[in-house]
């Protein structure tokens, strides 16, 4: 009999145990990579540039950790935002096009405001922005940042050819994934129209269509020495119409703010 007794302590201690580790486990802290866990993003570690084809290589530029979407942001994702969908070549894993840095900013807050994120933008719609010196734009919208929030929002340039050339992970390819371009892109030689996003290679990251597909919006903006009244917002990665350079990581370029065109989306970001 107090054999039985003992056993059956023995195991009520140990379920007891077990109930408190389940408990405790439950109560953890988040991980810093939680958010990664989402299938739709992906958590880039901070660094220097590694990559020795990028145009920040050993140029003491220090990037933050960051999430950044695994795929350009689909029609289906630009839809359940916005409401509508602009983009000439229609399907839902397409990536959207023909949106401008403007709407894709707008795009970021709404979406932030849907998710219960504190959203990283300040759009006044109706003040000018003094620093827009471009003759081409019409809009001009004042936006301002919230730095530090956790809402959606546009890489800065430097984050998005970070996480392109790999981050820590870099190989050093010239193309986001590779050194040959049609393993991991979509662009003029191989393509006559928007293709479903993560049909190719990914990068080193795991992130998809970084080159090519279509071009990305970032932040901030390209000043034209020459011209300051063409000044526009920098995009980088080249679409499914260029050639093939200004697919590499390292190229930039930039288009006023209003533009829409038929190879430019983007992806959004967020901090941790």
């Amino acid at each position: 009999m107090w054999q039985m007794c003992s056993i059956s302590c023995m195991k009520l201690g140990f379920v007891l145990l077990m109930s408190l580790a389940v408990l405790l486990q439950g109560c953890k802290e988040p991980t810093e990579t939680a958010f990664s866990q989402d299938d739709t993003f992906v958590f880039v570690k901070g660094g220097t540039f590694r990559n020795t084809k990028s145009s920040y290589y050993e140029k003491g530029v220090t990037i933050s950790d960051f999430y950044i979407g695994k795929y350009e942001v689909t029609q289906k994702e630009w839809i359940e935002v916005m409401g509508s969908n602009p983009s000439k070549f229609k399907g839902d894993n397409l990536p959207v096009e023909m949106v401008s840095w403007y709407e894709c900013v707008e795009y970021c807050n709404k979406r932030s405001i849907k998710e219960g994120l504190q959203p990283y933008y300040n759009i006044d719609k109706n003040k000018k922005d003094p620093n827009n010196n471009s003759e081409m734009d019409d809009i001009k919208w004042m936006v301002t940042i919230n730095a530090g929030v956790n809402g959606y929002r546009l890489p800065t340039e430097a984050e998005w050819e970070y996480a392109a050339g790999g981050g820590q992970m870099s190989k050093s390819y010239t193309y986001s994934g590779s050194n040959d371009i049609d393993e991991v892109a979509w662009y003029g030689k191989n393509s006559n129209k928007t293709k479903s996003v993560g049909a190719l290679k990914p990068n080193e990251l795991g992130l998809y269509d970084m080159s090519g597909n279509v071009r990305e919006w970032c932040w901030e903006w390209q000043e034209d020495k020459t011209d300051p009244r063409s000044t526009g917002r920098i995009w980088k990665g080249g679409g499914w119409i260029g050639v093939d350079w200004p697919c590499a990581s390292s190229f930039r370029a930039s288009s006023a703010a209003h533009n829409r065109h038929l190879d430019t989306g983007f992806r959004v970001c967020r901090g941790k």
